[in-house]
């Protein structure tokens, strides 16, 4: 795939988030993308100035109007570049994932519980976890967590993350 099929494949209007996460991950995942592109992306920090590197990307293969929530697209981004080379998988739930890799349930109560940059920091955290581990996710998971702005979406967002957390140690017992 040449660069310029890359972009056109990834300029695509999306119909949904999990559809635009996969377009991102096989973006950030392909041989084409620049692996210095790829490395300055996995150094976003929430909360800091985004490098040039970010903002070229986001105008490349993020959906219109993405600046009206640019700390999460960033650490979405960010995750996606952490997780590489296989940064989304989407029947693998980001719950069942970070209880196969004995992420402490401790951990994930911080993690559903936070708000503003403590979330987006403590997200990344989880995905170095889980990248340590060799493990893949289903992104839409994160992303909905992230990008909840309503209180319901939000806590049904946090709701599937645990259950699917939950499930999973209970098939262990």
């Amino acid at each position: 795939m040449t660069g310029s099929q890359l972009q056109e494949e990834t300029s695509a209007p999306a119909s949904s988030l999990g559809s635009i996460i996969g377009r991102l991950a096989s973006v950030i995942a392909s041989d084409n993308f620049p692996s210095g592109e790829r490395a300055a992306l996995k150094r976003l920090t929430p909360g800091a100035p985004s490098p040039l590197s970010f903002y070229r990307f986001a105008f490349r293969y993020l959906p219109e109007n993405w600046e009206n929530n640019k700390l999460a697209w960033g650490t979405v981004v960010a995750g996606l570049a952490l997780m590489h080379p296989h940064p989304h998988r989407p029947d693998r739930p980001a719950g069942r994932a970070l209880a196969e890799s004995g992420y402490p349930e401790a951990r994930l109560e911080r993690l559903l519980e936070a708000e503003g940059d403590v979330l987006h920091t403590l997200l990344l955290r989880a995905v170095r976890f889980l990248a340590a581990k060799g493990e893949s996710v289903n992104w839409t998971d994160f992303a909905r967590l992230l990008m909840s702005i309503d209180p319901a979406k939000r806590e049904a967002a946090s709701l599937q993350i645990a259950r699917s957390y939950y499930r999973n140690l209970k098939e262990k017992e």
